[in-house]
């Protein structure tokens, strides 16, 4: 059985985003797209618009001196519009270290990604690796 378009283009983003293609990560979502951040720490909030995200993509890596890592578990979608990943992810940041698992709910139309709601496994822990 075929995979879903959405579960496909959720993968993509994945793939894109392990291997740094920005290029291929601008090219899935919409040019104001949203993606929100959990938490009350310095990388936590709304990032609006596909500069701003991929801004925050990048910061991510320099914060971690490129250790941050997402291994992709699953893809869940609906077939409306909505698709949920859930992964495990990985980093270093001085001393500290992130292990946990996480998700996105991601929103499409038509064939891109307009929003993305990332999920932590435990707020607190993700909270106190990015202070």
């Amino acid at each position: 059985m075929a995979e879903h378009p959405h579960a496909l283009l959720v993968r993509k983003g994945y793939e894109a985003f392990s291997s740094g293609d920005m290029d291929t990560l601008r090219s899935m979502m919409t040019s104001d797209a949203s993606h929100h951040v959990p938490g009350s720490h310095p990388l936590s909030g709304d990032f609006k618009g596909i500069d701003t995200i991929l801004g925050y993509y990048g910061r991510l890596m320099e914060q971690t001196g490129g250790t941050f890592r997402v291994e992709l578990r699953t893809v869940l979608v609906d077939g409306r519009g909505h698709a949920v990943s859930l992964h495990h992810a990985t980093a270093r940041r001085g001393d500290k270290t992130m292990d946990e698992d996480g998700g996105i709910v991601f929103r499409i139309v038509g064939d891109k990604i307009t929003d993305l709601d990332e999920c932590v496994e435990h707020i607190d822990v993700s909270d106190e690796f990015w202070s």
